[in-house]
């Protein structure tokens, strides 16, 4: 039978814990701390914003209604283009649970609903904006 022996190296430092570090490597290491904490805090609400507007159609349904403003079901979709209309009453749906748009139903015959954007709803409008923006940009660069 073979015998296997084995080493343990230990390393000893002249630092005994955390405090015994110089001051200037404890002030970086706190502000490395703190801007670690302020990232995933950032990051985890960048999750929570697309998690929210998920999908290649909640965004297009946001931007129609803040261009057009009130939009019945059949203008939203003619106006956001390629959706069928399961999709978008379904998008429409988790909308309205989310509070980023009203559906109005009016009592007519045949019933009629509007849509439109909660003052929450407009929030998202600099975003999309943005969004827009940057779109726009990166095309023209990228066919220049």
């Amino acid at each position: 039978m073979m015998q296997i022996s084995v080493i343990r190296f230990t390393f000893e430092s002249s630092f005994q814990n955390e405090t015994d570090f110089p001051a200037e490597t404890m002030t970086a290491k706190a502000i490395k701390h703190e801007k670690s904490i302020a990232c995933r805090s950032q990051l985890r609400a960048i999750h929570d914003t697309l998690e929210l507007i998920n999908g290649k159609w909640k965004i297009s349904v946001i931007a129609s209604l803040s261009f057009l403003g009130k939009c019945r079901f059949m203008e939203l979709q003619r106006e956001v283009d390629g959706v069928g209309a399961k999709m978008l009453s379904q998008v429409l749906k988790e909308l309205e649970e989310n509070q980023l748009i009203n559906r109005q139903v009016f009592d007519t015959k045949p019933v009629t609903v509007e849509y439109s954007l909660t003052d929450y709803g407009r929030t998202l409008q600099r975003v999309i904006n943005e969004m827009a923006e940057w779109g726009a940009n990166h095309r023209k660069k990228i066919l220049e």
